[in-house]
């Protein structure tokens, strides 16, 4: 499948689950629980009242070398916008990508995901637990912090 053709399937929409497409054209699924929904939308929030020079983006479809990811949420500056807001797929991963992990995601998984979405153009990559604890990435590694002007407090 290509990403367009998981977009036009009516059998996909309204469903409880985020959907992914791996390298082979097979969709990926996971399921949201309730906190999972309520950090996606805390973080919106808070990076969306931080960082006023972009936009929030919540599931956003990023093109990887290993097919189309989704991060929960997303912040892309102006400029990644004006570049991308005519694409079905994102065609490069903003600035910041957010993955809340939820119990389904391995280990391995969370670590694919960071690679590829860095690989893609990420600056930076939120890696957050379900009891809120956030790891941060870069092309370097794992930081002590973000680089960016967010100040994040206790999530719950």
């Amino acid at each position: 499948m290509q990403w367009q053709d998981v977009l036009a399937d009516k059998s996909l929409q309204n469903l409880p689950y985020k959907i992914e497409l791996n390298e082979k054209g097979k969709i990926e699924m996971s399921h949201a629980s309730v906190i999972h929904s309520l950090l996606q939308g805390k973080f919106a929030r808070l990076i969306g009242s931080q960082l006023n020079n972009g936009e929030v983006f919540t599931e956003l479809a990023v093109s990887t070398r290993a097919g189309v990811r989704v991060p929960d949420v997303a912040w892309g500056s102006k400029a990644y916008v004006a570049q991308h807001i005519d694409e079905i797929c994102a065609l490069s991963a903003p600035e910041i990508c957010v993955e809340i992990v939820s119990a389904s995601n391995t280990q391995t998984e969370m670590e694919e995901k960071i690679a590829l979405y860095l690989e893609s153009g990420a600056i930076e990559v939120w890696i957050v637990d379900e009891t809120g604890e956030i790891s941060y990435f870069d092309g370097k590694g794992k930081r002590g912090s973000t680089q960016f002007d967010v100040l994040i407090g206790p999530l719950l």
